[in-house]
């Protein structure tokens, strides 16, 4: 429940009315219920989303390569300049719903109705949040967007062979051009030591992070549950606890795991893995790594009023409830085009296809 009855403390919602508790109450209520609500979905996407923006197109700047230049006791060393970056751009779209009703559907709705329309909604945004993340993940080539006020923008998706030149991998002093997006020779059936899809994506990300690390860097891989059993098998897997019990004499305790969307299930090859299932399709697996989210969220400028997240937009001020429009006006984009990686675990061999449902 969404928890309209417990702000306006009324202790039998199915009982109340929204026109006896008052309009005005109940949508001053039902805002307090969406700003908690937004709060929490942008916890739950920080794996993704590093924050908001208000700009169109952004340029990012990257590091350079080479050695340091080798310098005589007077003379000073030749004037340098870091001049590498590359240029992303970020969609504007517009996504609601709309209830409505006449003034007899209004004078028989209760707290307990409103409740339920409005986790109907919360539950459709959410949805469509998740698809709009993975989309922006899943999908290899980059979007032309027609933006209503700054015209043409590319969009840019993770490192995709577009002519980006990035800085040197590990090892390698020499700025290149990469590929986030690969297809295995090999079937999930045939995941094994020698065939792990989530230590290909690590690799593939770490090598632009100076490496693993003697520590290590904490990387997820999402995958469906057509990969756990596989995943499970590999040698060096730890499962995570349950955490409804607490062994007192294990001398091997899991290192307390990232909040993550899914179902994290354990660790292997310096990886947490999370079956994801219903979002993350068969065959296909997504790797992050934390605390670098490649995405950002484009809003409307503050100066617009329009507000930012999930609102409810009255229409009529005298009686907000009779026909009231949700909305949330928000684009997706790739900033970081090196912290994630795709992988499709199909056993084809050939070029990755990104997965029907995020294709744009």
């Amino acid at each position: 429940m969404s928890g309209i009855a417990g702000i306006l403390n009324i202790s039998d919602s199915e009982r109340a009315y929204v026109m006896n508790v008052g309009q005005e109450l109940v949508f001053s209520a039902v805002n307090q219920v969406l700003a908690e609500y937004n709060e929490e979905v942008r916890k739950m996407t920080s794996v993704f989303i590093g924050g908001n923006t208000e700009k169109f197109a952004a340029r990012h700047l990257l590091p350079g390569g080479g050695k340091l230049q080798r310098m005589g006791r007077q003379a000073p060393a030749a004037a340098m300049k870091r001049d590498g970056h590359y240029d992303v751009g970020y969609p504007l779209r517009q996504w609601g719903a709309e209830m409505a009703g006449d003034r007899v559907d209004l004078a028989y709705m209760t707290i307990s109705e409103l409740d339920a329309h409005l986790d109907t909604i919360m539950i459709q945004d959410m949805n469509t949040m998740r698809w709009r993340i993975l989309t922006s993940l899943f999908e290899d080539s980059n979007l032309a967007f027609t933006d209503p006020i700054n015209g043409a923008i590319t969009v840019r998706r993770l490192a995709n062979t577009d002519g980006t030149l990035f800085p040197p991998v590990l090892g390698s002093e020499t700025e290149a051009d990469d590929d986030h997006y690969s297809e295995t020779a090999y079937a999930v059936a045939a995941i094994t030591d020698d065939n792990n899809p989530a230590l290909t994506l690590r690799n593939e990300i770490a090598e632009h992070f100076g490496g693993v690390g003697s520590t290590g860097k904490n990387f997820v891989y999402f995958h469906a549950a057509d990969q756990t059993a596989y995943m499970e098998a590999l040698t060096g897997f730890q499962a995570t606890p349950d955490i409804g019990i607490v062994d007192r004499y294990s001398d091997e305790i899991l290192a307390p795991w990232p909040q993550v969307p899914g179902r994290l299930y354990g660790r292997v090859t310096g990886v947490w893995l999370s079956e994801w299932d219903g979002w993350i399709p068969d065959t296909f697996g997504l790797a992050v790594l934390l605390g670098y989210p490649p995405l950002m969220k484009r809003v409307d400028p503050g100066y617009t009023g329009l507000g930012t997240g999930l609102q409810l937009v009255a229409t009529d001020i005298n009686h907000p409830m009779m026909r009231a429009s949700y909305e949330h006006r928000y684009g997706l984009g790739v900033l970081n085009r090196l912290s994630a990686a795709c992988i499709e675990v199909s056993g084809g061999g050939g070029e990755y296809a990104p997965p029907t449902a995020y294709d744009e």
